[in-house]
């Protein structure tokens, strides 16, 4: 029988580190529910000791999800770790995740700490951390560049101290897959307690080796891995889940593990983590990416169309690809409407909520004649977002463009209870629709990328606009849908001024 390899998933903590990535409780709770579906065997909710909002968070998720351990970070001292077991009360099943850098660049620039210190501070957070719960994961900052010497040392006391996972990251996404497999191994086998502890990695993508150093290290011993959804995460991102988990399912000739995940969820899981973010897969990414199972040349078609397994090591529909058919119409009812919210995993909490998404359902029917799943999600996931920190709302719209003319936009939004209507021109019909928004409000913000996408096929489909402003430092993702894309233009860059507006902290460390 082989190994289980645990599937250790921080889309909604370390993920929530990509600029303009932060997510409202309500937005974790959504992810957490489809990460529950994909069989996820932890969740990182996120980090309780950063802000109020972030141990809300945590704590919601902990009392919903019941099949997935439910995790929360804590920096090595006494209040993160105190925290930490508070949000993880009411779990099913918990763990407290702390960690505390242990590389000599860490320790004597970031933490002006001696190492006999840090070993000292780790030992006694495992400990107090063992008061709240019995799964203790401890993780040594930086290790890529930390003295094996050293970390042999300091791994070995916090075992001792009773933390039963230990988790290596390559914070900075250093290493190479040789160097890092080895680093596994070599811990393994020297510190002399080992064996009581499962061994994970966490490692970043800044190299591009995040996953070919994940999978050096199972193949050296680690049974758990972190990774996130899309490999989102701070600066390159993390290893990514989805090709973690086909790597290890396509080739178990290779592998000396398997993971309980159910594939079928990972599209969907993509795609929900996508539309939250406002970070869209890029087309040629590995299982999630809209390209990753088409075939441009004449021989990979009449190969794949004679044998599929000629240029297909995976099926598209095993990742859930081509799952998702015509489920809805205009002339389907409330009920059904309601069912298959509830099949695709979506919960809004309220029948004011429920009445509010099948008017918009309904608007949407009178314009497409076809529904699809990914429509739906869309949809909802454009209604959570004008119901959220609304303090400006469009309201109507008017846009002039002809061949020759500069176009023009009419824009009438509001801004708490007061209605303002500005009119401006521009390059072109979105250029004058955010200069009219913006000469009502002023932001001052800069707008550093904007980006279209189609929600599914055919020139009636839902387009989904990102856009991403910054302004003093603070950077956030705006999105919208629509199937007129100036709408959705005007949605998504009003969503970012409220994200803004609300002024949202987020403070997370690095691991």
């Amino acid at each position: 029988m082989k190994d289980r390899l645990v599937i250790f998933d921080t889309t909604l903590r370390d993920g929530e580190q990509s600029p303009g990535a932060s997510m409202t409780r309500e937005e974790k709770i959504r992810i957490a529910r489809q990460l529950e579906k994909l069989r996820v065997d932890v969740i990182e909710a996120g980090f309780p000791a950063a802000s109020n909002g972030d141990f809300e968070a945590v704590r919601s998720v902990a009392g919903i999800i019941k099949d997935s351990i439910v995790c929360g970070l804590a920096r090595a001292n006494d209040n993160d770790v105190r925290r930490a077991g508070e949000a993880l009360k009411d779990a099913n099943a918990g763990r407290i995740h702390t960690f505390i850098a242990t590389s000599p660049i860490h320790m004597e620039k970031k933490l002006r700490m001696s190492p006999d210190q840090v070993l000292e501070q780790a030992v006694k957070a495992v400990k107090l951390a063992r008061s709240y719960r019995d799964d203790i994961e401890f993780s040594p900052e930086d290790a890529g560049r930390s003295e094996i010497d050293y970390l042999c040392r300091i791994l070995e006391a916090v075992i001792d101290a009773g933390a039963r996972t230990i988790n290596v990251p390559d914070t900075v996404g250093y290493t190479m897959p040789e160097q890092f497999g080895g680093l596994i191994r070599s811990l393994r086998e020297r510190i002399p307690n080992s064996d009581k502890a499962v061994w994970s990695v966490h490692c970043h993508n800044d190299l591009g080796v995040a996953v070919a150093n994940s999978l050096a290290a199972v193949m050296n011993g680690a049974r758990q891995v972190e990774c996130t959804i899309n490999g989102l995460g701070e600066r390159a991102g993390n290893a990514s889940l989805e090709e973690i988990v086909m790597a290890v399912r396509t080739r178990q000739d290779f592998f000396p593990c398997e993971t309980r995940i159910d594939a079928t969820q990972i599209v969907p899981a993509s795609k929900l983590v996508s539309s939250i973010t406002g970070f869209p897969v890029q087309p040629n990414k590995a299982i999630v990416g809209a390209n990753a199972f088409a075939h441009e040349s004449g021989i990979h078609q009449d190969g794949v169309l004679k044998s599929r397994e000629t240029y297909e090591i995976m099926r598209a529909e095993d990742v859930g690809w081509g799952a998702n058919k015509l489920v809805l119409g205009k002339l389907s009812g409330r009920n059904a409407f309601r069912q298959r919210l509830t099949e695709l995993g979506i919960e809004l909490g309220s029948e004011e909520a429920l009445n509010s998404a099948f008017a918009r359902f309904k608007d949407l029917a009178d314009k497409k004649s076809e529904i699809f799943d990914e429509d739906l999600q869309m949809l909802v996931s454009d209604e959570t977002i004008t119901q959220e920190r609304e303090h400006f709302k469009l309201l109507s719209m008017r846009i002039h463009s002809e061949t020759g003319e500069t176009p023009t936009a009419q824009v009438v939004m509001a801004e708490g209870a007061e209605e303002r209507k500005a009119e401006s021109p521009g390059s072109g019909a979105v250029d004058a629709t955010f200069k009219a928004i913006e000469s009502m409000v002023s932001s001052g913000a800069e707008l550093q990328l904007f980006s279209v996408n189609s929600i599914t096929g055919g020139t009636d489909a839902l387009g989904e606009v990102t856009v991403r402003l910054k302004k003093e430092g603070r950077i956030v993702n705006g999105a919208g849908a629509d199937i007129d894309i100036v709408v959705a233009s005007a949605k998504a860059y009003i969503n970012a001024l409220n994200k803004l507006h609300s002024k949202l902290e987020r403070a997370h460390p690095q691991v």
